[in-house]
């Protein structure tokens, strides 16, 4: 009986950098508006009219995306941000 070769699966390494994550802080109504401002620049290294922009983005729309980059980094604001008090996630940035 004569062999049959069977191709062999391709399989595709992944190169280059992994996906990037958001760090998305989230309205609530525990924390004053000039608290979260003070964090942002506290944590994230904000300047004064940054902060107040994201803050003014949770505080109108409920949420703001205040960072996107690696997971490691990503997973240590949130944990930061959590320190302090705030409502913190974090999701993966939408590829694009």
């Amino acid at each position: 009986m004569p062999s049959v070769d069977t191709p062999e699966p391709e399989t595709r390494e992944k190169t280059g950098v992994a996906a990037p994550w958001n760090v998305v802080v989230h309205n609530d109504p525990v924390n004053l508006m000039s608290y979260v401002t003070l964090i942002f620049r506290k944590v994230l290294g904000f300047s004064k009219d940054k902060a107040q922009k994201h803050m003014l983005e949770v505080h109108q729309k409920g949420r703001s995306i205040v960072w996107t980059g690696n997971r490691e980094k990503a997973e240590f604001y949130v944990q930061q941000l959590h320190s302090h008090l705030l409502l913190a996630t974090l999701e993966p940035a939408p590829e694009g």
